[in-house]
């Protein structure tokens, strides 16, 4: 049997399996209800307008890679924003193969078409921003005569909302399931089922999820990042062969944090550099090089997201989007927010029993409890961020780990009654706050 097959005949979707996805479902479901509820904004507009000419064509702006100027801190989050709309447009272009001259979306020159539809895309973008045909709602409008320009489109998306935020909602989905695949193997199905629980109930996770932003990817490439690390780390005991699907999704998983963030690259290099070398005995001389291949190969995917333009991509280095200081003052917002409530017990009952409880003081354990506190004092000086929330899956991981050794003690009915009631309080808090995220 080929390993392709092999791997396709192990999997399962079991019990446990059907548990994690009902949470990751109510996660979504959570975020459809927060995006039906929203209106579109100025920074929608943006996202989007920048995202399709990430897609579609360079800047009309000599000198710049977009209207928005050349993105300097991450153009994943752009991309992902702009791709729905791109495709849909590709898909109205192609449809208009098979629709009369007088019905087609792009029309030519001297054809009457319907431009009644009201301002703006859908209720919510200020007039004054898609007034200017021009320029157009989405990718700085047409500018050949025989079509129309792209503003004009607006009244063929019917769900521009949810298009803009589907790719970012999903990505929340990923870094859900990428926690509960990590707390599963590492700590059993209880220490999965907490962490993820805590996780499709917060409410900062869903906010970054209903709106376009950079935060929820470089969550994502940071937490698969450092465990990939750890993943390749182990490999290093096997035979080589054993690295190499390991180091692509290496370098997969530090591409997507550099894309979403070039302050998150240093950041998980760094994190991911110091657990390989924790783990890797006797073959410590052998990590750097091993991470030093992924930082590269995941420049050459920064470098692709941007086209393959030198001056785009070299504007990255030449401003302060990589700037990073440290405060308390993210923590101290997180912890002290009543959305938060069931998190914050969690996290100090966890801290608790890690003081108190030997077997809980080992590297599962500690070196997510590690990052978390990096993580959480880290603040952006250059531009907006917010990498408190990259902290958050970590956070989690070390409240699994801690509770699942808890739940196989002397008194594992009550750490687990106690861990019910916790996560009880937390979706209530999560529900009851979700009108105050719109």
């Amino acid at each position: 049997m080929t390993l392709r097959f092999g791997m396709i005949r192990r999997f399962r979707f079991n019990l446990p399996q059907r548990m994690a996805a009902g949470l990751l479902a109510l996660f979504f479901v959570q975020g459809l209800w927060l995006t039906g509820h929203q209106t579109l904004t100025d920074r929608d507009y943006q996202y989007a307008r920048c995202g399709r000419e990430t897609w579609e064509r360079p800047s009309a702006l000599t000198g710049y890679y977009t209207t928005c100027g050349n993105i300097h801190d991450g153009i994943l989050g752009y991309r992902l924003a702009g791709l729905p709309l791109t495709l849909n447009l590709w898909a109205e272009r192609g449809l208009d193969l098979f629709r009369k001259p007088e019905d087609r979306v792009f029309q030519q020159a001297g054809v009457p078409t319907d431009r009644s539809s009201s301002g703006g895309w859908e209720a919510g973008v200020p007039t004054s921003a898609a007034a200017d045909s021009s320029v157009g709602w989405e990718a700085g409008g047409e500018t050949r005569a025989s079509e129309l320009s792209t503003w004009e489109l607006r009244h063929q998306l019917t769900h521009v909302l949810l298009l803009l935020r589907l790719p970012f909602l999903l990505a929340g989905c990923v870094l859900g399931g990428g926690l509960w695949w990590v707390t599963r193997r590492l700590y059993g199905n209880l220490g999965g089922y907490t962490a993820l629980g805590l996780y499709c109930f917060s409410p900062a996770m869903l906010r970054a999820c209903v709106a376009p932003n950079a935060e929820v990817l470089a969550g994502l490439g940071v937490y698969g990042g450092v465990y990939c690390c750890i993943g390749v780390a182990h490999a290093m005991q096997g035979p080589r062969r054993q690295w190499r699907l390991r180091t692509v999704l290496l370098t997969a998983a530090f591409g997507a944090a550099a894309a979403a963030h070039i302050a998150a690259l240093p950041v998980v290099a760094l994190l991911g550099l110091a657990a390989m070398l924790w783990v890797a005995e006797g073959r410590r001389a052998q990590v750097l090089p091993v991470v030093l291949a992924a930082v590269a190969g995941a420049l050459v995917l920064v470098f692709a997201c941007y086209g393959f333009s030198p001056d785009a991509f070299s504007y990255v280095f030449r401003s302060a989007a990589g700037f990073l200081w440290v405060s308390l003052d993210p923590a101290r917002r997180f912890f002290s927010t009543m959305a938060n409530a069931g998190i914050t017990v969690a996290a100090a009952a966890a801290l608790v029993l890690y003081a108190g409880l030997k077997k809980s003081r080992y590297f599962g354990n500690t070196v997510p409890l590690l990052y978390t506190l990096v993580l959480m004092v880290l603040v952006m000086t250059g531009v907006p961020g917010s990498p408190w929330l990259w902290a958050l899956p970590f956070l989690l991981t070390f409240v699994g780990g801690v509770f699942a050794d808890a739940y196989e003690g002397p008194r594992g009915r009550l750490a687990l009654g106690a861990a019910g009631a916790i996560l009880v309080l937390q979706a209530v808090f999560c529900v009851v706050s979700l009108p105050g995220l719109l």
